[in-house]
């Protein structure tokens, strides 16, 4: 016989993740070797210019070493690990509700953007990628002659 581990909200993740902005995403904890992991993902805002597109994750007491952003296909993901804080001498915690462990985030990005001018800055917090849009010529009207 097996034993399984009872997680009593994983049926309300797969109810409720479902409906976008309803609930949001429940952590789940993933099995791992003596530490419990959960499996979580930053919070994104993702806004446009004229200019640009601006995708704005928070990352708190995450490093930027920590943190990687690739383009590949037209996806652009934003990867990375958040360390858990080891108990320093005399310390004992005795709640842990701040997630950490490794985290992905990937955005289909339409055809008009300038992949080669991608950059992203971390400050405060907060990972900003910013993606420029491809310079376009202006559409002209063309007239077709009609034989």
């Amino acid at each position: 016989m097996n034993i399984i581990r009872w997680e009593p909200f994983r049926s309300m993740d797969d109810v409720f993740g479902h409906v976008p902005g309803l609930f949001g995403r429940w952590p789940r904890t993933l099995p791992s070797n003596s530490e419990n992991r959960h499996e979580w993902s930053p919070s994104v805002d993702i806004s446009e210019t004229e200019l640009e597109y601006v995708i704005r994750a928070e990352l708190p007491a995450v490093k930027k070493e920590d943190v990687r952003v690739t383009f590949e296909d037209g996806m652009l993901t934003v990867s990375g690990e958040r360390k858990q804080k080891k108990e320093g001498e005399g310390e004992r915690f005795h709640r842990l509700e701040i997630l950490h462990g490794t985290f992905s985030r990937s955005f289909s990005l339409p055809e008009n953007v300038d992949n080669a001018a991608i950059r992203a800055e971390s400050k405060d917090g907060v990972l900003t990628v910013y993606v420029p849009k491809a310079k376009t010529q202006p559409k002209q009207a063309t007239e077709i002659k009609v034989q």
